[in-house]
């Protein structure tokens, strides 16, 4: 590792094959602490290249546990993370009113790493036991329409990385690889980033692919449609910069988008939107991000009709349902 340290501390960089290499070393304990940390760190202080993110991602996909969801045709609706903007859980509401939609969802999370709530820290907040179990997960998607892949139980080879992640509590390249390793490789994904840079390669990278996707990313730094301002698509059909008003929504302010202060206010505001007693800033954005999901499930229906399906699943209690139908599985 110290000659890998010193090899990128010199601006250079790693092929495909050594960074899927280096990854598998580091989650089997081949290194110390302090040079994972360090080795961590590098990443967000220059910019990862595509052969670097695609080493990363194989030895990740490599290493998880196998899942075969197939016959589900499932989507994964899930941000990066890392974008330290404190929302409420935006993605995680738009799965389940994609779910109350008629489209299956395969919902790949984790705990939260630079904000209060994860999709994770939601639905354990609610009683959710995570499970692995392909039968339990077939029968939540049976009775759901969407299952909770909890990371960590699909990729035990993190358990090296989990608590260095923790202590740095800043971004890493973990932040980055998290929706590109959803252990049922789902070929419909709506993944959101939290950089422009970050976009360009994910885009590079799913086009190289067979995967219905669209990638988000808010112009002012959001892993997701904020509403705040500019929004950037990037999907099989090409790249589009987006206002809210051409979505049919005002522009918001981004302390509209607080998820709380505690993991008990962000399940609050959770629960608000599913019960359909969000304000109107909450909703909007999370039928934002749902219509977008739904219109990359099913890129032959128009952007406006996926939005009038995502507002009927949530005013309809859909959502709602989906969300209690997970519960109780």
């Amino acid at each position: 590792m110290k000659k890998i340290l010193n090899h990128l501390f010199e601006y250079k960089t790693l092929d495909r094959q050594q960074a899927k290499e280096i990854l598998i070393n580091l989650t089997q304990g081949a290194y110390n602490q302090s040079q994972m940390a360090a080795f961590m760190t590098v990443y967000m202080m220059r910019s990862i290249t595509v052969e670097e993110l695609a080493g990363f991602r194989d030895a990740m996909l490599e290493l998880c546990m196998p899942l075969d969801l197939s016959a589900y045709d499932g989507m994964d609706v899930c941000g990066t993370g890392g974008d330290s903007k404190d929302t409420f859980n935006i993605s995680t509401l738009s799965s389940f009113v994609v779910a109350g939609a008629g489209q299956t969802v395969c919902k790949h999370g984790n705990t939260g790493v630079s904000s209060i709530s994860g999709s994770s820290n939601i639905m354990e907040y609610y009683g959710f036991q995570f499970t692995n179990d392909t039968d339990k997960l077939r029968k939540a998607l049976d009775k759901a329409n969407i299952c909770f892949l909890h990371a960590p139980l699909f990729h035990p080879a993190m358990k090296n990385v989990a608590p260095i992640r923790k202590e740095l509590g800043v971004k890493t390249f973990f932040n980055m690889l998290g929706p590109m390793v959803n252990p049922a490789k789902p070929n419909k994904q709506l993944t959101g980033v939290f950089s422009l840079e970050l976009l360009r390669l994910y885009g590079y990278l799913y086009q190289q692919s067979s995967k219905q996707f669209m990638i988000l990313h808010s112009v002012d730094g959001y892993d997701e449609i904020s509403l705040t301002g500019q929004f950037k698509v990037f999907s099989n059909e090409g790249e589009k910069l987006y206002n809210p008003t051409d979505i049919g929504m005002r522009q918001v302010y981004p302390q509209e988008l607080f998820g709380g202060a505690s993991i008990a206010e962000a399940a609050q505001i959770f629960m608000n939107v599913l019960e359909n007693k969000a304000t109107a800033t909450q909703k909007n954005v999370v039928l934002a991000n749902a219509a977008f999901a739904l219109h990359c499930a099913n890129q032959h229906i128009a952007l406006a009709d996926c939005l009038a399906k995502a507002q009927e699943s949530l005013e309809s209690g859909k959502a709602l349902q989906s969300f209690r139908a997970l519960l109780a599985v």
